[in-house]
């Protein structure tokens, strides 16, 4: 499962290359503001620490196998590693149908001084980060692919950055930029699942 799970990282950094291939063509920039983040800023450290967690599941869990670090003996199943190379596969497809879903909005990274349209359609009708959720299925689908210690470790940290880079500055930003609208959308749709993590706003009484 080591060989397929480094395919399957493999598969997923070509299909975000892909998307930002498409972005150029769509508007004439690849769409990647992460450079764009100081260093010590929040937007750097959740985009530095989700990259980092993925590269633990993603390329270090699986080479660490071949070189011999044993799984937990908890999750070392065939059900287990079929079950991850399900959601593997099926969240590579769901975090590109959601970045396209995105249109010209797609970005990797806040730059603030920028103002996207608020998506609300598509997959963004079910939760406000699909990308993000998807994403976090591909990594839990790798890790029990290779369910050894730096994969669960690597889990952790992914997760740990996804929610950093989005309670912490996407959200932010887009209440900053889209105001009543998105808080009016946060409030009906959940945050990474349907109907879970919905903001709460303030509704003026009713006379």
């Amino acid at each position: 499962m080591a060989l397929a799970a480094l395919a399957l990282f493999a598969a997923l950094i070509l299909l975000t290359n892909v998307r930002s291939q498409i972005q150029r063509r769509l508007t004439g920039d690849r769409g990647n503001r992460q450079r764009l983040r100081p260093q010590r800023s929040w937007g750097w450290w959740g985009l530095a620490i989700a990259d980092l967690g993925y590269l633990m599941v993603g390329l270090g869990a699986p080479v660490a196998a071949l070189a011999g670090m044993p799984p937990l003996a908890a999750a070392d199943h065939t059900v287990v590693h079929g079950l991850g190379f399900v959601l593997a596969v099926l969240g590579i497809l769901a975090t590109f149908a959601s970045q396209l879903a995105l249109g010209a909005s797609w970005r990797i990274g806040v730059d603030e001084a920028e103002r996207t349209s608020l998506v609300t359609t598509g997959p963004f009708r079910l939760v406000r980060n699909p990308v993000f959720t998807a994403a976090a299925t591909v990594f839990l689908g790798l890790a029990f692919m290779v369910p050894n210690l730096l994969a669960i470790a690597g889990l952790a940290v992914t997760l740990t950055g996804i929610e950093l880079q989005v309670r912490l500055v996407e959200e932010p930003y887009l209440r900053g930029v889209h105001g009543a609208a998105y808080a009016d959308y946060a409030s009906r749709v959940g945050r990474f699942l349907p109907g879970i993590g919905r903001l709460q706003i303030d509704r003026p009484p009713r006379s």
